[in-house]
């Protein structure tokens, strides 16, 4: 399965993912600049943070329990489509899920 993401400055990287890995850890991998992922994914900090394109919202699913308190620490603008990468699982419906990165993580 694949995820594109798309860096603030518009550079692109398409990664492998396999089911289950999120997005973050696909990221850190194949060393998608703008990913810091600074807690490991254990949701204790906003450095995942990512804006999931709008055609992928619906399969990407609601923001899990915790996630809304650990966005609010997010240095990038938290808008509707904010998520932690570390929260969203690769899985078939995603498969060619398209991921954009804000300005900064730290």
């Amino acid at each position: 399965m694949n995820a594109t993401f798309i860096a603030f400055d518009g550079t692109t990287t398409q990664v492998e993912v396999d089911e289950g890995e999120s997005l973050m850890q696909a990221a850190i991998t194949n060393d998608v600049n703008g990913i810091v992922g600074e807690c490991g994914g254990s949701m204790m900090c906003a450095t995942c943070h990512c804006y999931i394109d709008d055609a992928w919202l619906e399969a990407a699913g609601p923001r899990n329990d915790g996630e809304e308190d650990m966005l609010e620490s997010a240095t990038s603008e938290v808008r509707p489509q904010s998520r932690l990468s570390c929260q969203v699982k690769m899985n078939a419906e995603l498969d060619g899920i398209v991921v954009r990165l804000p300005e900064t993580q730290i």
